[in-house]
């Protein structure tokens, strides 16, 4: 792992490292606050996904999360969201290829050779940051913005257990039933309905999995709300399902980090109250 800068915030300090992926077979680049601490603690951490176009530095500078984090002692992460490189196959469009990683594990050619970004945040992203970091692996909670909120989502679906916490700002909450997600899926995945439905909050929660709880903060502003995020679906999934779920629709909010960064502390100190102990 490459440190490629380290700055003193809030007590605690903001890096950004590379490394070589063995799930992409790239490069890749993440951030890590890791607030003041005691020497030898282990302090629960805190995976950020973020949304379309964005990489690890989006949230790091905009999304004013170091603050809270030094309040609450939680190390937070945030990965990019896709591989990266000369060789690594994209497309003209912002809604596919990089940057658009969507969180999935490609199979289809040429996507499949490296968009492997499920395997990457599921598997080996957490497996480095449990080497290099002082984190208590048994207190991990998981949040994301839109692409990265469906990503989140999922993924702790996924895993049931694994995640004491879960969060989402404007989550794209059913891939299967949108422009972005349709296109994305059909072509990572190919045309097979039924492979997409382990990557959609609505269908996972229709096909059995749950969520101790969830806070989903969404702007009724939010120009993509209506066709893309469809915020209702999961309201509806959840309450089908009995999943305690807090969706706040914010008056006046739109889908940008000055919606994210407004109600990024509240996050936080919903993650830090499950991550105790």
């Amino acid at each position: 792992m490459e440190t490629l800068s380290e700055n003193r915030s809030f007590g605690g300090t903001q890096g950004v490292y590379r490394h070589h992926s063995a799930a992409t077979g790239t490069e890749m680049t993440f951030a890590v606050f890791v607030p003041e601490h005691a020497a030898g603690a282990k302090l629960p951490v805190l995976f950020y996904l973020s949304g379309l176009t964005c990489t690890h530095a989006n949230v790091m500078e905009k999304g004013e999360y170091r603050r809270a984090c030094a309040e609450h002692g939680i190390i937070l992460v945030a990965p990019d969201t896709s591989p990266r490189g000369d060789d690594v196959p994209d497309d003209e469009a912002y809604d596919f290829g990089k940057g658009a990683g969507f969180y999935v594990d490609a199979t289809q050619a040429p996507w499949a050779a490296n968009f492997q970004m499920r395997s990457y945040i599921e598997k080996e992203l957490p497996a480095l940051i449990a080497d290099a970091f002082p984190v208590d692996m048994g207190r991990q909670g998981i949040f994301g913005h839109s692409m990265g909120g469906h990503g989140a989502l999922t993924i702790s679906l996924r895993n049931p257990g694994r995640f004491r916490s879960t969060s989402a700002f404007a989550p794209i909450v059913s891939p299967m039933q949108c422009p972005w997600g349709e296109k994305a899926l059909t072509g990572y995945l190919g045309a097979d309905r039924a492979a997409w439905r382990e990557y959609d909050a609505c269908a996972l929660i229709e096909d059995g999995a749950r969520l101790p709880d969830l806070l989903v903060d969404q702007g009724r502003a939010d120009n993509f709300l209506d066709e893309q995020l469809k915020t209702h679906l999961l309201d509806a999934a959840c309450r089908k399902a009995e999943i305690p779920a807090t969706i706040r629709m914010q008056e006046g909010y739109d889908h940008s980090y000055y919606f994210i960064s407004s109600f990024m502390g509240d996050h936080v100190a919903w993650h830090a109250e499950r991550l105790k102990g």
